[in-house]
């Protein structure tokens, strides 16, 4: 079973409009990047397609990759943002 590290935000819509805005940002980590080479002068990388964190959610473990062993920050962060839009209905009678 592969583990996912997801992190979701979501920005509360102002109250003083008629319409209102939900933004929903997802982040995944994708292939890690670290160059393991670079101490020789080389590039390599390690093959890790995905970062799947090998401890809880606010753990240290949670930021090492258990397929690689590297830190998050070397994995290539993928930012996926959805905005929703609530339209609120006024009444012609003014209540």
């Amino acid at each position: 079973m592969r583990k996912r590290q997801v992190v979701v935000r979501r920005e509360e819509p102002s109250r003083c409009s008629t319409t209102s805005a939900q933004t929903i940002t997802t982040v995944r980590y994708a292939e890690c990047q670290k160059n393991h080479a670079a101490s020789v002068g080389g590039y390599a990388v390690d093959g890790c397609r995905e970062f799947m964190a090998s401890g809880e959610e606010g753990t240290n473990g949670a930021l090492t990759c258990a397929a690689c062993g590297c830190h998050r920050n070397f994995h290539k962060r993928e930012v996926e943002t959805e905005v929703g839009y609530e339209h609120a209905a006024i009444s012609s009678n003014g209540t």
